[in-house]
């Protein structure tokens, strides 16, 4: 089991199962959410994720048709994203869990649109857009 929150305490929840394989994804797009050089996250089921407290506080903005970003509407903590598309997934932002995670990045993704002012140093397989199983997220 998981357990996760975001920075000021208000959203809090759980997740009973593994995490998918974790990606840093450089797309515009996340880069400009979190103001960083990529994103770190991993896909979840969504029936074993459950709020322990604050989901009224959680508020999601729709970044593209069908694609939502859920964040804590008080401090602003990124907590995942969705598709409309594939329901039952969440793609959880792995800075917002407490316990630590034994599992490392799997894979870089939108290579294509990462920073100028960032290189990647490490020997992850790295995709122009989604690796070959054309992973929307």
């Amino acid at each position: 089991m998981y357990t996760g929150r975001c920075l000021c305490g208000d959203v809090r929840f759980e997740y009973e199962g593994a995490l998918g394989p974790i990606s840093l994804c450089h797309c515009s797009q996340c880069r400009r959410a979190h103001g960083s050089a990529f994103s770190a996250s991993a896909p979840v089921q969504k029936v074993r994720f459950r709020y322990v407290a604050g989901e009224e506080q959680v508020t999601e903005y729709e970044s593209r048709p069908g694609k939502y970003r859920a964040f804590c509407s008080r401090c602003g903590s990124h907590l995942y994203s969705r598709l409309d598309a594939i329901s039952g997934i969440l793609r959880l932002r792995i800075g917002v869990i407490n316990e630590p995670i034994a599992a490392k990045p799997a894979r870089h993704i939108y290579v294509g649109s990462k920073a100028e002012w960032f290189d990647i140093t490490d020997e992850l397989p790295q995709y122009e857009k989604t690796e070959r199983t054309n992973d929307p997220f």
